[in-house]
């Protein structure tokens, strides 16, 4: 089966790197392509006309693709989820930075049509946060430190990886008011309990997180280096493939790379 996907912020690094690696699958299909800044379709990206983002809409209504794989900003993407949804078009949103509330909306709209949302579509980073859960399980009582470094143009901080790499040493710590501290100035010893968070950016780098667990006169060091983008877009549109004919509901990467059904 082929799934027919449309993408948005076309010209952004991560849609450039969606359209490309669609190009060479034999499973997706690219129905077209939108981006804010377009005022035409004089651009392409991997042979695809990139089109005003002002016509998603009707591009939506003529081309009827089975999913939106969309990586913009918060906003954005859930005016395109929203549209999406109201077509019964499936939505894989790779969109990291939304609040509380921004994640509520993308969450209701996953009653009407099947949302899978994700910070991370990188595999290694899925057996990344299975074996932090794990180590943390294993090491009580150590201290934790999580850095994560990406490119200087990334605008949330920390990464939607981090984070998630965060809620899993709380939960696997089961504790009850677990304490970010975010960089350290001034005087500023650990408190019993705490975990370290820090965001680097530089460069092009693609990303990077590592979690530092110590404690009882020895560390561990996981991480995680993303090498090239295409490693996310191969995992969105995995992703797009699994979801296409799924019910509506609320889904995670961790479902596509397991093969639940829930």
């Amino acid at each position: 089966m082929t799934v027919s996907i449309a993408v948005t912020g076309a010209t952004g690094q991560m849609g450039r790197a969606v359209l490309e690696t669609a190009d060479s699958r034999a499973d997706v299909e690219v129905a077209f392509a939108v981006n804010r800044d377009a005022t035409d379709a004089s651009e392409s990206v991997a042979g695809i006309a990139v089109e005003p983002a002002r016509e998603f809409d009707a591009l939506l209504a003529d081309h009827r693709p089975d999913v939106l794989v969309d990586f913009t900003g918060p906003a954005s993407s859930q005016n395109y989820v929203a549209v999406a949804t109201e077509a019964g078009v499936a939505s894989v949103v790779g969109t990291t930075g939304f609040g509380d509330e921004g994640e509520q909306a993308l969450r209701e709209l996953a009653q009407y049509a099947p949302v899978l949302k994700a910070a991370n579509f990188g595999r290694g980073v899925h057996a990344l946060v299975s074996a932090v859960e794990s180590a943390v399980a294993d090491l009580p009582g150590y201290d934790a430190e999580v850095t994560e470094t990406h490119h200087n143009r990334k605008r949330d901080a920390p990464s939607g990886t981090a984070k998630t790499i965060l809620e899993t040493i709380e939960d696997a710590r089961e504790e009850s008011d677990p304490q970010r501290v975010h960089g350290r100035e001034g005087e500023a010893p650990r408190e019993q309990g705490e975990i370290g968070v820090h965001a680097r950016r530089a460069g092009t780098i693609t990303g990077e997180h590592e979690v530092l667990l110590a404690g009882n006169h020895e560390e561990v060091r996981l991480t995680h280096r993303a090498e090239d983008r295409g490693v996310f877009a191969e995992g969105a549109l995995d992703a797009a493939v699994w979801l296409a004919d799924r019910e509506p509901g609320w889904y995670d990467f961790p479902d596509v790379v397991e093969g639940g059904d829930q």
